[in-house]
């Protein structure tokens, strides 16, 4: 069958439960003659082309891995949804002239929340509203105070309370959706028994519980070693690849090429026409960019060869490149249960400046000459 919208997916578990072996197929690469479009038609092509054993299955993990993925992409919509209510705030702060975005980094933290609660409880004067202070704030009272001059017009007031008990809502439904997840985390065949070792990575998470070690009993390794890899982003890679990547894909550059990290291959009579990766809509490539991004601030190897492809191709092709390294690296070590251990930037700039220098010795050598190192002058 074809995979359009959310229409499939009732049908699809039902023979699946029967015993059925059904083939999702992407609806792009099934289409039949322009012009000659109905769904008898459609159904008669796609039993021609499963006859003559032309049609390949889009990739499912397995059936308790696809429960949480499930999980992780409502939890995904929640955040999504949240982030809208907290622009509704700022945007209710900005039409009372308070500030608060210019004292503090999040209008939704500790401060802000605080500050939040008591303007809707009544208080207005803003040396008190100041003291709401937390002690871990950057900027001191007088600096708040001076950001919450308002005008507290009662319309701007109404829309300021609706929007903070939204997302207040919206955040009980995350950490609902959260609990879920960490229920459920344990219930998946684990690949270890042993704990984690070694101390705690030390990694800020979005996530109310501890992921480390429930990805490390079921991956068999530790993926948080990998420098811009969080919990929420492994989770999320796990969540949309599973484990068994090996089965799924053959090798490391049929998933990276799923991904649609790897590039293009355009080509006709010998030239090539464009070598740009593929635009698709999967969310775990979407998070190997998002760490790629993260590593890209990091002293380490990963970093310095980001920092180098960003000079050279541009931050776009810097953040694919990355995301690429960073793919095949999740598939070795899933697939063999390696650990990984990180060179840092230095090893990685003396590695590249070794493999310049062999290139160079090597058209010198191609053009009858010969390089020699030259002596450091006094």
């Amino acid at each position: 069958m074809e995979s359009t919208g959310v229409y499939w997916i009732p049908l699809y578990e039902v023979l699946e439960a029967r015993g059925f072996e059904v083939k999702l197929v992407d609806a792009r690469k099934v289409k039949n003659v322009s012009g000659r479009k109905t769904d008898v038609l459609d159904c008669q092509w796609l039993q021609e082309l499963q006859t003559f054993g032309l049609l390949a299955a889009a990739f499912r993990p397995a059936e308790e891995i696809a429960v949480l993925r499930a999980c992780l992409r409502q939890r995904e919509m929640l955040v999504k949804y949240g982030a809208s209510h907290k622009q509704h705030i700022q945007k209710a702060l900005q039409q009372m002239n308070l500030r608060l975005d210019n004292v503090v980094s999040d209008i939704t933290g500790e401060t802000g929340m605080a500050i939040l609660k008591a303007i809707l409880e009544g208080e207005r004067h803003p040396a008190r509203l100041a003291q709401h202070r937390n002690y871990r704030c950057h900027a001191t009272e007088e600096e708040i105070e001076a950001s919450l001059q308002g005008n507290y017009r009662a319309e701007h007031l109404f829309a300021l309370k609706q929007a903070v008990e939204l997302y207040e809502e919206y955040r009980k439904k995350i950490a609902a959706c959260e609990r879920e997840i960490e229920q459920y985390l344990p219930t998946l065949e684990a690949r270890r028994t042993e704990k984690l070792p070694g101390p705690p990575d030390g990694k800020k998470s979005t996530m109310s519980f501890e992921v480390r070690e429930h990805l490390y009993r079921q991956l068999g390794t530790d993926v948080l070693r990998i420098k811009g890899v969080n919990a929420e982003v492994a989770l999320v890679i796990y969540s949309e690849t599973g484990r068994d990547l090996e089965r799924q894909f053959g090798n490391e550059k049929r998933f990276s090429s799923w991904l649609g990290l790897c590039p293009g291959t355009k080509k006709s009579g010998g030239k090539v026409l464009s070598s740009r990766t593929k635009a698709n809509a999967c969310r775990a490539a979407a998070a190997f960019r998002q760490a790629a991004v993260s590593v890209g601030k990091t002293d380490t190897a990963h970093g310095a060869f980001y920092r180098r492809m960003s000079a050279r191709l541009g931050r776009g092709a810097a953040v694919t490149a990355t995301a690429h390294k960073l793919a095949r690296l999740w598939y070795a070590m899933v697939t063999q249960g390696t650990q990984y251990d990180e060179a840092g930037a230095e090893a990685y700039e003396e590695k590249y400046r070794t493999r310049v220098i062999k290139g160079l010795e090597k058209k010198a050598k191609a053009f009858g000459y010969e390089l020699k190192p030259q002596a450091a002058p006094a």
